[in-house]
């Protein structure tokens, strides 16, 4: 019989896990010793706040990277063929959700895995939650474009979709360059569309405005250089 693959969500920062992650999913983790992982460093750092009851060095953690195609992520769900569960961990967040796990866990289905999703943040739901956009249609873009030309065109284009299926546009952005990406905001929306801005979410720090774009000409954005934000528009 298959092992279970549990989609293990990581904290958005540095905060305690039991501030964030609900019992269930902590319990869950802390049975674990086989692990995929996004980087290892920051895997161990997150078991490490969890009391694992096996020494951290003693657990198995294989980092995606270290495999790639259908072979690759066969390997790395061996232990799960074996009938291991195993865990797959993301740096921030949910497994899966803007980040390469969904491969694995679309091996997993391939080969009769069980795979079991597990509670934990999503910055970029948690930002929809908080923006007041509509939560009934949207669309997560990833990241836009970095020259300012094309990330320019890229922000009218979500605007015009939002105008045309009344949709929340949902992206994120390096957070050295969440500065340039608001003064485009300010340049390029216009005065009937809404912008939020959710940074360091979970996080002591939290912050979530929402402001019309031209609003954003005034602000001062110093204040989201260097901060993991998600951005969410509706025109």
């Amino acid at each position: 019989m298959s092992g279970t693959l549990y989609l293990v969500p990581n904290l958005l920062g540095a905060v305690p896990p039991e501030a964030v992650l609900p019992l269930r999913t902590m319990t869950a983790a802390r049975a674990l010793s086989h692990w995929i992982v996004e980087t290892p460093k920051a895997a161990r750092a997150f078991l490490g706040t969890l009391a694992m009851p096996m020494p951290i060095g003693q657990l198995s953690i294989v980092a995606l990277a270290d495999a790639s195609g259908d072979a690759g992520n066969a390997a790395l769900l061996a232990p799960a063929r074996n009938g291991r569960d195993m865990g797959l961990l993301s740096d921030a967040g949910c497994p899966g959700v803007a980040d390469p796990g969904a491969q694995v866990v679309a091996a997993a289905h391939r080969a009769g895995i069980r795979v079991v999703p597990l509670v934990g943040p999503s910055a970029i739901l948690l930002a929809l939650m908080a923006s007041g956009m509509n939560g009934q249609q949207f669309a997560f873009h990833g990241y836009l474009p970095q020259r300012a030309q094309a990330r320019e065109a890229a922000l009218a284009r979500l605007e015009a979709d939002s105008k045309r299926h009344a949709q929340a546009q949902i992206f994120i952005e390096t957070p050295y360059r969440n500065v340039a990406m608001l003064e485009s905001i300010g340049k390029v929306l216009g005065a009937g569309t809404r912008v939020c801005v959710a940074v360091d979410l979970t996080l002591a720090g939290e912050s979530v405005i929402v402001a019309p774009a031209p609003a954003w000409r005034t602000r001062d954005l110093a204040i989201y250089a260097r901060r993991p934000a998600i951005f969410v528009i509706q025109a």
